[in-house]
């Protein structure tokens, strides 16, 4: 176990003679050592044995200058920050595992005591920031940052005068800041000596035994705030957002709380990110989505899920944060088609015990109790765990519809040493559905039909025959091994398995009379499967090449998708949508029969270059090449195809800094995915190719409390398949569609006042097709908005009798859209508001939901005319959590 490295801020205290015998040689030693490594990093902290040095003013102490990390310096990881109230103040505690090793370079900024420590790293299980504000009287605020990728800063700042410091040695766990507030050391600071400089003290106002209250924290990107400056979506290293130059927005747990989200789709909701999905898949039970009017891959921990967003819908229990790449992301995760990616980091075990009991109750007879559990498995902490639980059972506004899931995430970290990890992490989820959703015909819904209007209530499936139940189980590891301060090397694997018996529901084919909806009826047989596997290496590596420093990253990733599936299409008889009478008799003759094994691999090669050109101006060089692999065996004639592909894909980028809270950027990346088939002629397709051109401004206020993203894109994508124009080649297809996006993005997100955060984002997009065959060129893309708003607000009392009390209101507004690319109808626009309101203390939490407030009829999405699926109504939820 490591040790605790004590900085007594204060007005100038004895140190505690539990600690130390001899406090007075021993304060002259510690101010002494400042002083004589002013140029030179602080490597060891002195024991009582190295004290031979007279007394030095605090005033020196704090002036220390910040030298830069030496190149083979390892970095250490602070994994936890942890507050404790003492009888002076309290102690600020900085996990670390070796805290001999760390680099210490202390000074002074107005009132502000600063500590730069140059070899370590902020790694919090969420959030990379933390804060106290006014934590006790004298003491304004304190904060934990990461400034750079190899630098932490701690400040304390004072009310009336920047505090004195004291350094200490004591064999515990870490990194403390030892805090004293101006009320207590005003009635117990000796008089100082003739070497100590007075400082002056702001007058007490409490008395000691007011400043032994518990204290209220508040933890940026953890616990209490919006705004998460790091992100690894968009570099596959823990790099600031404001380096970074693509538009990345992280939604933090805090506010998938607050909003009491239940569905991913509601989370996406905060980044203007729309729902879409496949015809064979439920709508509210995947999580397909759109951003800049094209499709997004979802990815779990940084790799590929494909399963998440085609077939299953993601359970949030076990879920820290959720990181949107906006544009194509084909440079570091393959193939994709271009609208972005969606990574979901999942919670991490804690060196601590923690145990959290959650359950919420709410409309339509939603059930849901939670766990979450972790701590340590042994003393020495080197293995930890964390189990994620859940239980839902719901009905639906929609008829006959309903719902039960089981969810269990347990994951296990071993620490095998201070340089490496390896982590064990699984899940398993049990859908149990009565129905599929088939929406409802656009006709009568978003379009006038002379028979009048459908309920949003209305089922047109068969009820006592359409069901499924669905198993998702993934397992996996990663591996994690940091050679040096500079080289570190990672691991990680993960398997998946489907199982997707019985399934069958019914879809419709067609409307007669505006009344009449005829349908037919798909079943999956027994021998459906469906797994994946993704294997990832990687190496990243800091280094210089004369006055430029490198940040690169180059690695490895197999995939391999087996997709085995027989479906059978059987007869069934129409449904009126008006007067609907359902059949329980057995469907019809079976009409057709598909099903085919489908094999893909792809193996990717990719390499990345973070340039730091000057401190102010960053360059990155990104380039991938995948070899795809595509074979598939129809079970109806036995015949077999093949196809390959390889493709790369690049991208460029530079951000420059004119000032520290401002960035520009701008950048060019391309994606590609893989087209299966061939035209007329047996010539393969090739990949469809998306091109980006994206440039903005980001930008950070309040002290990098409040952080604004300004962008600006043009997105292309290209080799789209259309039908051959030729008549004699019926059902062929060539290879000269076009679809291009542009527009404008604002995303301002994080804590505008104390208690006060603030989620919004505003977009204009214009999605059109430039080149086609079929639909008209200039048409609008198929569910695609032209104007997107949301904003999420929250407040919350920090003082009085109503701490801990707080309220949420969210707008939401979505504009019109077209239906499909032959825009023959339109979803028209719509407003949504959601309201909350809480009550929290350190270890209760009651909060009430209620989600579409005023009970607007509005529709989500659109596949098909025949199939339109409208959004939920009025909900009203609580949920009750316990912590201890």
């Amino acid at each position: 176990m490591g040790k605790k490295i004590f900085f007594a801020i204060r007005w100038f205290i004895p140190v505690i003679s539990v600690i130390v015998s001899n406090s007075a040689d021993f304060e002259q030693a510690l101010a002494q050592q400042a002083l004589a490594t002013a140029s030179e990093p602080i490597k060891k902290i002195p024991q009582l044995s190295d004290v031979e040095h007279p007394v030095i003013s605090a005033e020196v102490l704090v002036q220390s200058p910040t030298p830069s990390v030496p190149s083979n310096t390892e970095v250490v990881p602070v994994t936890e920050v942890k507050v404790n109230t003492t009888n002076k103040g309290l102690d600020v505690i900085l996990i670390t595992p070796n805290s001999q090793k760390l680099q210490v370079f202390p000074r002074s900024e107005g009132n502000s005591y600063i500590v730069e420590i140059l070899n370590a790293q902020l790694q919090l299980p969420s959030g990379n920031i933390f804060r106290s504000a006014k934590p006790v009287v004298g003491i304004t605020e304190i904060t934990v940052v990461n400034t750079d990728a190899n630098t932490v800063r701690l400040t304390v700042t004072g009310e009336a005068a920047v505090p004195t410091v004291e350094l200490f040695d004591s064999p515990i766990e870490g990194l403390v800041f030892g805090v004293t507030s101006t009320a207590s050391t005003a009635q117990s600071s000796p008089a100082p000596t003739e070497q100590q400089q007075t400082i002056p003290q702001p007058k007490p106002q409490s008395s000691t035994e007011e400043n032994l209250a518990p204290i209220e924290l508040e933890v940026i990107g953890s616990k209490e705030d919006y705004f998460v400056p790091n992100a690894s979506v968009g570099t596959k290293t823990d790099t600031p957002l404001r380096d970074i130059p693509q538009s990345i927005q992280v939604i933090p747990r805090q506010l998938i709380e607050d909003q009491g989200a239940d569905r991913l789709g509601d989370v996406l909701r905060n980044a203007g990110v729309q729902p879409n999905t496949a015809p064979s898949f439920s709508f509210r039970l995947s999580d397909g989505s759109s951003t800049r009017g094209f499709s997004n891959v979802i990815l779990r921990n940084g790799l590929y899920d494909r399963l998440s967003g085609q077939a299953f819908g993601n359970e949030l229990t076990n879920i820290e944060q959720v990181e949107v790449l906006r544009g194509p992301s084909s440079v570091l995760y393959g193939q994709g088609i271009p609208g972005g990616a969606i990574n979901l980091v999942t919670k991490q075990p804690l060196s601590d015990p923690f145990y959290e009991l959650q359950l919420k109750i709410g409309s339509y007879s939603l059930y849901r109790p939670s766990i979450d559990i972790s701590g340590p498995l042994t003393s020495d902490k080197k293995l930890l765990y964390r189990l994620n639980a859940s239980y839902e059972n719901s009905g639906s506004f929609i008829d006959f519809q309903g719902s039960e899931r089981t969810f269990v995430a347990p994951v296990v970290t071993w620490l095998l040493g201070n340089n490496t990890k390896l982590t064990f992490e699984g899940d398993y989820q049990k859908s149990r559905l009565n129905f599929f959703e088939p929406g409802l015909p656009a006709s009568g819904t978003v379009q006038s039909n002379p028979n009048g209007e459908i309920k949003r209530d209305r089922f047109l499936g068969e009820p006592d025959l359409d069901r499924a139940i669905r198993t998702l189980t993934r397992i996996g590891y990663s591996f994690e091994h940091r050679f040096s301060n500079n080289w570190s090397l990672r691991n990680a694997f993960r398997a998946s398995f489907v199982d997707w018996i019985p399934q069958a529901t019914t879809f419709p084919t067609g409307l007669q009379n505006n009344r009449t909806l005829t349908r037919q009826y798909q079943r999956l047989e027994s021998d459906f499967y469906w797994n994946n596997y993704i294997l990832d290496t990687n190496v990243v590596g800091k280094f210089k090449t004369g006055s430029l420093e490198h940040q690169l990253l180059s690695g490895i990733e197999f995939y391999r998708d087996i997709l085995n599936q027989y479906t059978s299409i059987q007869q069934i008889g129409s449904i009126n949508i008006f007067n609907p009478v359902y059949r329980a008799s057995s469907p019809g003759r079976i009409l057709n029969r598909v099903g085919a094994k489908t094999t893909i691999d792809w193996l990717g090669v990719y390499l990345q270059d973070q340039i730091a050109l000057a401190d102010n101006l960053k360059l990155v060089l990104g380039g991938r090449f995948d070899f795809v692999d595509n074979k598939s065996e129809s079970k109806i004639t036995s015949i077999s195809r093949s196809q390959a592909d390889s493709a790369f894909s690049p991208r460029v980028g530079i951000v420059y800094q004119p000032i520290k809270p401002v960035s520009l950027y701008a950048s060019y990346s391309r994606s590609f995915d893989q087209a299966s088939g061939s035209d007329v002629r047996g010539n393969s397709f090739k990949p469809r190719r998306g091109t980006q051109y994206e440039v903005g401004v980001k930008t950070e206020f309040l002290d990098s409390k409040l952080s604004a993203t300004l962008a600006l894109y043009q997105l292309t994508y290209s080799n789209v398949l259309t039908p051959d124009p030729n008549p004699s080649n019926p059902g062929f297809s060539v290879q000269t569609g076009e679809q291009r996006s542009r527009g404008v993005e604002l995303g301002v997100v994080g804590e505008i006042l104390p208690g006060w955060n603030v989620s919004t984002f505003l977009a204009y997009n214009d999605p059109r097709i430039t080149s086609d065959n079929t639909f008209r060129v200039g048409n609008f893309l198929g569910g695609v908005p032209e104007y997107t708003a949301s904003l999420w607000t929250s407040y919350t009392i920090s003082s009085g009798s109503l701490k801990g009390l707080g309220f949420g209101l969210g707008v939401f507004y979505v504009g019109d859209r077209l239906g499909d690319n032959r825009n023959s109808f339109k979803l028209p626009s719509y407003v949504r508001t959601d309201a909350a309101i809480y009550y929290r203390t350190n270890s209760f939490r009651i909060e009430a939901n209620f989600k579409n407030l005023f009970d607007i009829l509005y529709y989500e999405s659109a596949f098909s005319n025949l199939r339109v699926f409208p959004g939920n109504p009025f909900e009203a939820q609580l949920n009750v959590s316990w912590e201890f």
